[in-house]
């Protein structure tokens, strides 16, 4: 429980942490006045005023804000709002949380393959994990086994055995092994995987350790994050076509898995809190109003009419997008509370 509690702050609180902090360095940096820095909810902790900006710590640790002056059209308005800067600076702040939100990911990868290292596969015919209830562990096949031979042809890379497998669906094959330093023979047959369109017994190659320099490893960060950023965009367009069923999950969805990677160790939780970092940046990018992405398309329309929106209409359209947030926050919890199975 205690390890739940503290994941959950960490990893929200640092996403929250980045993303508020791009909107206030750009907002500082275009000239406009930000009136309070605060991470955390509810009654502060504890503020300090620096400047003209209030920095505050609040009791509840899960989320923060930027108070930027005149973002709301009802406030006293100066030549410090929000609305009194330029179209693309106020884009450029609006935009800029998100944007953090891709950075932090690069951050995190780099950590974890300078700390850790990543595991390739190796082209030997060595076994480095079986699944259960699949061909090769039906066949007695474990961890650590060297593939030899398959009827009678020698197996001299991975990539060979995994050809003859693919290409053998519903077909015997006669293995001979090396378990242990000794010699062995068993018959397995490929089972046919209908979304791969090939034969399969369940395993996987053996994985090395590999560390990379500081050089490659920042490059492999922008390629993991720019990976990782792709698929989510092609699932989130399927979720929004009905290609795919919508899978959310809420805060009680995320701090549970949050609980559990953390049991793994800080480097799934630095990657885990790497994954999320993205997903909030693209969530937030959707052009729904009260979302960031709905922000920059009212910005976009201003700048298309030469004038503001009109304020009932922006408000009506914002209570829409709210209303639509907080129908998707009852379902994600929903689930979520399906899935602790209490009742």
């Amino acid at each position: 429980m205690l390890t739940t509690a503290v994941a959950t702050i960490f990893v929200f609180g640092l996403l929250v942490l980045v993303h508020e902090l791009g909107h206030f360095f750009t907002a500082k940096m275009v000239g406009m006045r930000v009136d309070e820095f605060a991470i955390g909810f509810g009654p502060k902790v504890i503020s300090y005023k620096y400047g003209e900006t209030l920095y505050s710590w609040r009791i509840i640790p899960l989320g923060g804000f930027n108070k930027i002056a005149g973002m709301d059209p009802e406030e006293e308005q100066d030549e410090q709002s929000f609305n009194a800067k330029s179209i693309p600076a106020r884009m450029l702040v609006i935009v800029a949380g998100s944007a953090m939100n891709f950075v932090l990911p690069i951050v995190l990868f780099l950590t974890i393959f300078l700390n850790s290292g990543i595991d390739s596969p190796t082209n030997q015919p060595i076994i480095g994990n079986v699944f259960a209830d699949k061909p090769a562990a039906q066949a007695g096949l474990v961890v650590d086994d060297r593939i030899v031979a398959v009827n009678d042809t020698e197996i001299v890379s991975w990539q060979q055995f995994v050809s003859i497998v693919q290409v053998n669906p519903n077909n015997k094959l006669t293995l001979r092994y090396e378990h242990q330093g000794k010699m062995q023979t068993t018959i397995v047959t490929p089972e046919y995987d209908e979304k791969a369109n090939r034969g399969i017994i369940g395993i996987m190659p053996k994985l090395e350790k590999y560390h990379p320099g500081v050089v490659e490893a920042i490059g492999l960060s922008f390629k993991q994050t720019y990976m990782v950023a792709s698929s989510m965009v092609v699932g989130i367009g399927q979720m929004i076509t009905g290609k795919a069923a919508a899978e959310v999950a809420g805060p009680i969805g995320v701090a549970q898995m949050a609980g559990e990677v953390a049991q793994l160790g800080l480097m799934p939780l630095l990657q885990f809190a790497a994954f999320l970092s993205i997903n909030l940046g693209l969530i937030n990018l959707l052009p729904v109003p009260v979302l960031d992405g709905g922000h920059l398309v009212t910005l976009a329309i201003e700048g298309l009419r030469g004038k503001p929106l009109n304020k009932k209409h922006l408000q009506f359209v914002q209570m829409i997008g709210f209303a639509l947030l907080m129908l998707l926050f009852l379902v994600a919890t929903f689930k979520d509370i399906a899935r602790l199975k209490l009742f």
